[in-house]
């Protein structure tokens, strides 16, 4: 059984057995419904993305790929045939594998983890953590019929029931438990908007998105289709609102509860994407001459559970854990990247971690969070390691960690290193 690394010594020393990462990519990120990737499936954003790693890694085989894990929240019957037909229209061989991963947020991180796992117990040499989801297509009764499992919603067992409430209203059990303000989560957002305006605007997402060619199809209010469809591509996240203003922010009226504190504006959006991350053992990347493309490793991950009816702490829990898992501290770390399902639980743990002066300097999510890019639930994982690799190489810092909430009741959280 492989052992973690302990201290950061250890963490950033380099070892044949290493798992090693030589691409991370994604597609933009765009509002369901309305956005760029509207008229997309998810298999079709998921082959993209397959096609861009292997075109990234030209000396690399599909055949050299052993397993692909894809982290998939709502698609019908876990998204294992739509990914497979993805696989194999790329061009993968049959005797390319394929599994998809349930997490909810956390999906396409617990893909990572396990391909990293796989590596490391030698069952594979080679394989690719992915994440895909059309929130357009599936969100809402579609993935689960409001009258599902209705026995259980009567269970006497709190815990049960809450499992199934809305996510909203687990942001406003932490807003009123935890005393975050309504001001307080429009701030967040405004500066989230800001951050990733900022990043979009200074070309900070160009090495991590690979755009994708696509149909758009205008629609009215009634959901009906308007003029000719179009061929487009898709170049940029479009759900990021640039120059968004606390005022604009404070007319949005609550989401989730009459006197609640969480809106459209301090919540994460509905959206589509995909995200890939080609991983491999270090000593196989030197055997076949791939040294200079590796640009980071995974070191190790951890999840722990909490109550389902404030799920959002969840990173405030899995993060300590892993720290101790490896011997580290908060100082140790120059990036992170948690995600921001809501202000609310997003500033919570940004307070209980300690992390309110990481926050100002823009060490903690600096391009903003899934507020302004949106959260395509299977992918998002991914998307945030894609972003946190490729932000540790601008800024020159070796360590981050991703991190996130999980409906239901979760918190999970990874450590990379860049190279």
């Amino acid at each position: 059984m492989a052992v973690l690394p302990r201290g950061i010594k250890a963490v950033l020393a380099k070892s044949p057995s290493d798992v090693v990462i030589l691409s991370s990519l994604r597609t933009p990120i765009t509002r369901s419904y309305k956005g760029g990737l509207k008229d997309a499936y998810p298999e079709e954003l998921l082959s993209v993305v397959l096609r861009a790693t292997l075109e990234a890694n030209p000396t690399l085989s599909p055949a050299d790929i052993d397993d692909v894990a894809v982290g998939v929240v709502l698609s019908e019957l876990g998204g294992s045939k739509a990914a497979r037909m993805a696989m194999n229209h790329v061009g993968f061989p049959n005797s390319t594998s394929l599994y998809t991963t349930n997490r909810a947020c956390a999906s396409s991180l617990q893909s990572v983890a396990l391909v990293a796992s796989q590596i490391r117990t030698e069952m594979i040499d080679t394989g690719i953590a992915a994440g895909m989801e059309s929130m357009t297509r599936n969100y809402g009764s579609r993935a689960i019929p409001v009258d599902a499992w209705p026995a259980l919603y009567k269970s006497e067992v709190k815990d049960a029931r809450d499992c199934v409430m809305p996510m909203g209203l687990t942001s406003e059990n932490v807003a009123e438990r935890y005393n975050i303000s309504r001001e307080d989560q429009d701030a967040f957002s405004v500066e989230s908007h800001n951050r990733a305006a900022r990043a979009r605007e200074t070309g900070a997402f160009k090495d991590e998105i690979v755009p994708v060619a696509t149909r758009w199809q205008e629609v009215d209010k009634a959901g009906n289709k308007v003029g000719e469809q179009k061929e487009v591509t898709v170049t940029e996240d479009d759900g990021i609102r640039a120059g968004v203003s606390l005022e604009a922010l404070a007319k949005l009226k609550p989401a989730f509860k009459g006197d609640g504190r969480s809106t459209a504006g301090n919540s994460s959006q509905v959206s589509d994407g995909a995200a890939a991350t080609l991983l491999m053992r270090r000593s196989t990347a030197t055997e076949l001459g791939l040294t200079g493309s590796i640009i980071g490793k995974f070191v190790g991950a951890s999840v722990v559970g909490c109550k389902p009816d404030e799920m959002g702490i969840g990173p405030a829990l899995a993060i300590p854990k892993l720290l101790k898992q490896l011997g580290l501290e908060n100082g140790d770390v120059q990036r992170w990247e948690i995600n921001e399902a809501f202000a609310s639980q997003a500033i919570y743990c940004v307070r209980e971690l300690g992390l309110e002066k990481e926050w100002e300097e823009g060490k903690v999510n600096p391009d903003g969070g899934a507020i302004a890019l949106g959260h395509p639930l299977g992918a998002t994982g991914a998307r945030m390691t894609s972003t946190l690799l490729h932000g540790l190489k601008r800024s020159g810092g070796e360590v981050g960690v991703v991190s996130m909430c999980v409906g239901t009741g979760m918190g999970m959280s990874g450590l990379f290193v860049r190279e």
